[in-house]
Parts: C-alpha cells; sequence; structure tokens
C-alpha cells in the first residue's frame, strides 16, 4: 500500500472520528470482517456514512476510494460474514452538497414535515431530506443547491424519510441501492414485489452510474415512494374491479 497516499487521506480525516478509524484498519490493504473487526472500530456505523460509504463518496477535497466487499466464513465469529478490502485505488468522489439551512426549511416546508413511506408529519429531528437518485450511483460530486430552487425541482429531486428509535428508512433505502448496484436486481420496498415502471431486472442498456442511471431507479419504490404507492393501488383498485366484474357475470348465469 502506497503510504503517501495513506498519509495524504488521513490528513483529511479528523483522528476522533469514526472514517479515520475504518480507513485505518483498512489502509494495510487486507481483507477485514465487519462482525469482528468493524464493529471493535466504529460499531454500528463502521459501514454507513461515517464509514465505509463515506470512505467510498468521497467529498469535494478528497477522492472516494475503490473498496471491495465479499461475504466469507470468519474463524472468529464463527460464520459467514461481510468482509471488506481497500484495493489501494481512488475514484472520482459523489459526495453530497451540503444543503442550505433556507432550502431545507423550504423542503420541509413543501412537504409539510410528512414522511414519504409512513405518510406521517414528524418532528424535524425526526426526518432525513433524501436525494431519489441514490448517490451510489452519480459518478461525481453534486453540484452546489440553488437555493431559489421552484417546488416542482425540490419534488423531482427530494423527500422526506424518517429517521427514529423505531427505523431508519434512510439507511434501508442505502442498503437497498447497494445491493442493486451489487446483483442487478431492483429493490422491493417492504418485501412488496411490485415496480411502477419497469420490473425487478435494472435494464442493461442505462449505464450503471452517472446522469443517465437515474432513469434505471424510476418504477422503484425507494425512487419516488408516493407514485410507487399511488401506482400499487390502483392496480389493486384495477384487480378488485375485475373480480367484481367476474363474480357479477358468474352470479347473473
Amino acid at each position: 500500500m502506497n503510504e503517501k497516499i495513506v498519509q495524504v487521506i488521513k490528513s483529511t480525516l479528523r483522528e476522533d472520528s469514526c472514517q479515520y478509524k475504518v480507513f485505518d484498519l483498512l489502509s494495510d490493504g487486507e481483507w477485514h470482517c465487519r462482525s469482528c473487526e468493524g464493529k471493535q472500530v466504529a460499531s454500528e456505523q463502521y459501514a454507513g456514512g461515517g464509514g465505509i460509504q463515506g470512505l467510498q463518496r468521497g467529498t469535494k477535497s478528497r477522492h472516494g476510494l475503490v473498496i471491495e466487499t465479499k461475504k466469507e466464513h470468519c474463524l472468529t465469529c464463527s460464520k459467514k460474514t461481510i468482509w471488506d478490502r481497500w484495493t489501494g485505488d481512488l475514484k472520482s468522489a459523489n459526495a453530497a452538497a451540503s444543503i442550505p439551512t433556507a432550502l431545507v426549511n423550504r423542503i420541509l416546508n413543501v412537504y409539510q414535515l410528512t414522511d414519504a413511506i409512513e405518510n406521517r408529519k414528524r418532528a424535524k429531528h425526526e426526518l432525513v431530506i433524501d436525494h431519489r437518485f441514490p448517490m451510489e450511483r452519480w459518478g461525481q460530486s453534486e453540484t452546489s443547491h440553488d437555493v431559489k430552487m421552484s417546488e416542482s425541482d425540490i419534488k423531482k429531486k427530494f423527500q422526506l424519510l424518517k429517521k427514529d428509535d423505531s427505523g431508519n428508512h434512510n439507511l434501508l433505502k442505502s442498503r437497498s441501492c447497494e445491493n442493486c448496484i451489487k446483483t442487478g436486481k431492483r429493490a422491493t420496498p417492504l418485501g412488496i414485489r411490485f415496480w411502477y415502471f419497469g420490473d425487478e431486472n435494472w435494464n442493461p442498456e442505462i449505464p450503471s452510474s452517472g446522469v443517465e442511471a437515474e432513469q434505471g431507479c424510476v418504477g422503484c419504490g425507494w425512487y419516488n415512494f408516493e407514485q410507487w404507492r399511488d401506482a400499487l393501488n390502483q392496480k389493486l383498485d384495477e384487480i378488485q374491479s375485475t373480480t367484481l366484474e367476474v363474480k357479477d357475470s358468474t352470479d347473473s348465469k
């Protein structure tokens, strides 16, 4: 592993941060088990934005890291676990731009503090402003946000997800998107196999990352839960209507 690159990356991280600890572990280029090594380093934050995901995304001042992941039996854990390894390679950052406070308040007001999935009004601290198009597929860092963004653009770009003691929907989405990227199989929110456009397979004609990749997300509930829910209800209404028509036809005979 190039020690100079390692030191440069460390200089961009706070020594008391989880990300620094995770990088320090992965900087040897060896495979590390998340269950036994990762949790000792950064507990539940090891794989998230404060750990591996954050290192992979990079920032405006730091490249992203190419980190490989696999499943393998761990002798320490005595079970099959997830392992990670930094290849030593870097990639273009795809970090999110900070959302100005004025825009944050506008987004919250547009959605009236209501989360997309449970359709429930919540306190500000229980909500996360989520980019519909997942950062894992951006391929580059986000440009600065326009504070005067129109309401239609806000609805096109963002949705609100809950983050409270009962669950973190933003984290669930992130994990689902990672699995989609890895397997080519689109997500099933709440375990429901339904897509309002396309099917379970990522369209092979659409790039896996970059601006054009967003089209491949259309139809997935995590991308637009409100539209997904409305389309699912419409489908159920159609099925119910057809069932009643068949029943009426049968009863009239």
